[in-house]
């Protein structure tokens, strides 16, 4: 029979034990950090009904999407993890209380071309608060604490987090009267960073057919720049202009000023007026964060508020404000920069036993009190040579070996061998475990991202 080779599809990952230990210590730092927050978990189906997740309908998401049948049923792999806790919040609303505050790390799939980085399986890490008809700006404000203190643990440090307000965008169109090219507008501002303001302005008036003074208009207004309390005052001389534009400047201000009390370094946050997010989608405060120190890397966590989350599946108002951090490419990129720390244990256990004798009850007894005692314990069972059980032991990177012959069995002792050091002792079984406790908890005191 012919042998099928062995491949992964393109756009898919897959780990190796030690790099995936990586990634479920960053997702379990995102779940510590979240719930710290008072966000519940939650779990959706990856598959839909095709007519459910495609409820919207349309524009690039549509042919993005992985869609099938099976018998007379229309199905979908879910894109996002906002569109399943639309249809979540909508069908389960009346068993809910409101604001829910939920969190949900799960892979979603699109089919766009593979490419460096880009992946039709990945992660995303989500976090939403959803209102029942009305949702305070305390909950926008709260959002960059959650940023702050989920990158922190992570280990970044040198991170910014970019805040904007759609409302100020959309009031400062209007009163210029360029709310039908808003859009476009936006669009081609957001290109500022790469090709600069000359040649911004050049598309305004070539492209988007802008009057030159409208497209300097623009450029002004983009260009006020400076400490957070700088460009609140440089927006003040707009105010009294437009009615939308007032809102979303009073909310910028309730944001930045709640800053201190949230404890968010003001090194870490910056009012910047080019930032502008899904444009038929988010509605008021809207956020993205780099690492400053890596800006090739773009975003790696953005989101905003929203006015109506569930409009497609319920005729109430749900308004809410999320983020979300694209884990699948923030891993990838990462480690291709050699930024994962090389000094947290990736092993699948902190201590391995080794029986040295044929007697195995003794090591039995062994790997149990040690998993008893909150050890993660693996019994090696293989009837190799020595040489071959330090071998494995040493190639899974286990931090220690608990060596149990004749000599330990008679003294009832375990030997237990830093795999790091060599160092080597003999100490009871709860002795044992709690010195491997103590150095194994020594060692995973570090960041998973080394800047």
């Amino acid at each position: 029979m012919a042998k099928v080779s062995p491949r992964t599809l393109s756009g898919f990952m897959e780990l190796l034990p030690a790099q995936q230990m990586k990634m479920e210590r960053m997702m379990s730092v995102l779940r510590d950090s979240y719930a710290l927050y008072g966000f519940t978990p939650l779990d959706t189906p990856i598959i839909e009904s095709a007519e459910v997740l495609l409820a919207k309908g349309g524009g690039e998401t549509e042919k993005q999407i992985y869609r099938f049948s099976k018998g007379d049923s229309d199905l979908a792999l879910r894109f996002d993890l906002t569109v399943p806790l639309a249809k979540y919040v909508a069908g389960h609303y009346s068993e809910l209380s409101f604001p829910f505050r939920r969190y949900q790390i799960g892979k979603v799939y699109r089919g766009e071309r593979a490419q460096r980085g880009r992946f039709r399986e990945f992660y995303q890490a989500d976090i939403d608060v959803i209102g029942d008809g009305k949702l305070d700006i305390l909950n926008e404000a709260e959002i960059p604490a959650i940023i702050y203190n989920t990158f922190t643990r992570l280990g970044i440090t040198r991170f910014k987090i970019k805040v904007n307000n759609r409302k100020i965008l959309n009031g400062f169109y209007a009163m210029n009267g360029m709310s039908e090219k808003a859009g476009e507008i936006m669009r081609t501002v957001d290109k500022l960073d790469k090709i600069g303001a000359e040649k911004v302005k050049q598309l305004l008036i070539e492209e988007v057919k802008m009057l030159p003074y409208k497209a300097e208009n623009v450029l002004d207004f983009m260009a006020i720049t400076g400490s957070n309390a700088e460009v609140i005052e440089g927006l003040e001389r707009f105010r009294g202009m437009n009615e939308t534009f007032d809102q979303g400047l009073d909310e910028l201000k309730t944001v930045t000023g709640c800053l201190k009390d949230f404890g968010v370094p003001e090194e870490n946050f910056a009012v910047d007026l080019t930032i502008a997010r899904g444009l038929d989608y988010y509605t008021g405060t809207v956020y993205e964060t780099e690492m400053t120190e890596h800006p090739e890397i773009g975003s790696v966590c953005s989101g905003g508020r929203y006015d109506n989350l569930a409009e497609y599946y319920t005729d109430k108002q749900l308004p809410g404000v999320g983020i979300s951090i694209g884990l699948t490419r923030l891993f990838y990129v990462l480690n291709e920069q050699g930024l994962l720390s090389d000094e947290l244990i990736t092993a699948p256990c902190d201590a391995l036993v080794l029986p040295m004798t044929e007697e195995l009850g003794s090591a039995i007894a062994a790997a149990t009190a040690l998993r008893a005692a909150g050890v993660r314990t693996q019994l090696y069972g293989e009837k190799k040579k020595f040489k071959a059980k330090m071998s494995y032991a040493d190639k899974l990177g286990v931090p220690f070996a608990v060596l149990i012959g004749e000599d330990e069995i008679a003294a009832g002792v375990l030997s237990v061998k830093d795999m790091q050091s060599g160092e080597q002792v003999k100490l009871s079984p709860d002795e044992a475990a709690a010195y491997i406790r103590q150095r194994v908890d020594e060692r995973n005191r570090g960041a998973v991202i080394r800047e």
